[in-house]
C-alpha cells in the first residue's frame, strides 16, 4: 500500500502516513496524537452494546419521559408529545430542533452504526457501507440526547417544589443508553472501521 496523506484529528497537521502494515503505531509529528494503531478491530462487544442502545432508544421514544402529579391529577409526557405541544404553541422552529436533535439525528446514527457493525461482524459486504459510515459520522454532532436529558433533569429539580414529579421509563432508558453508547464508542476506532470498508462498498 502506498503512503497516504492524513490530517491529525488533534492539530490538523497534514502529513504522510506510512503503510500501516509496516508500522504498528504512528503518532503526529507535531502534537504526538495517535494517528494509527495496528490492531484487529473487535466488532462483537461494540455490536452487542449498539443492539442494547437500539432497544433502549425504542423504549425511550415509546414511553413517557416524566410524570407529573398535582392536586390528585396525573399527567405524563413523551418526547413526541413534547414536540407536538411545542408545535401547537406556535414554536415550530423549537419543535423542529427538538425533533431533529433528539429523534432523527440520534436514530440515524444508531441505525447506521449498528447496521455497519453487524455487516462487518458477519462479513456481509453489501453496497452502501461507506454511506452508512458517513451517516454515522455526520449525525454525531447533531445528536444531543445528553443535552436533552440534562435539560429534563434541571426542569425536574426546579419544578419539584410545585408538584410531585417522577422519572418515566424513557428517562431511565436514555440514561442507560448514554452510558452504553459511550462504552461502544470507546471500543471503536473510526480509522480501523474505514480501513475495513472497501472503496466500492
Amino acid at each position: 500500500m502506498a503512503d497516504t496523506l492524513s490530517a491529525c484529528h488533534e492539530c490538523d497537521l497534514l502529513q504522510v502516513l506510512p503503510d500501516p502494515h509496516d508500522s504498528k503505531r504512528v503518532k503526529c509529528s507535531r502534537c504526538g496524537a495517535e494517528l494509527h494503531q495496528d490492531h484487529v478491530l473487535d466488532h462483537e462487544k461494540p455490536l452487542a452494546l449498539m443492539f442494547a442502545v437500539t432497544i433502549l432508544f425504542i423504549l425511550a421514544n415509546s414511553f413517557p419521559i416524566i410524570g407529573i402529579e398535582t392536586a390528585g391529577l396525573e399527567q405524563s409526557a413523551t418526547i413526541l408529545g413534547a414536540v407536538g405541544s411545542l408545535w401547537d404553541e406556535h414554536m415550530k422552529m423549537v419543535a423542529g430542533l427538538v425533533l431533529f436533535t433528539t429523534l432523527i439525528a440520534p436514530g440515524l446514527e444508531i441505525v447506521a452504526l449498528t447496521t455497519l457493525l453487524a455487516c462487518l461482524q458477519f462479513r456481509w459486504h453489501p453496497p452502501g457501507l461507506r454511506t452508512l459510515m458517513r451517516i454515522a459520522v455526520r449525525s454525531r454532532p447533531w445528536s444531543m440526547v445528553e443535552v436533552f436529558v440534562m435539560g429534563v433533569l434541571v426542569s425536574v429539580v426546579k419544578l419539584s417544589h410545585l408538584a410531585h414529579i417522577y422519572a418515566g421509563i424513557a428517562l431511565w432508558s436514555y440514561g442507560i443508553l448514554i452510558l452504553l453508547f459511550a462504552g461502544a464508542m470507546s471500543l471503536l476506532n473510526p480509522q480501523a472501521l474505514w480501513s475495513e470498508i472497501k472503496p466500492n462498498e
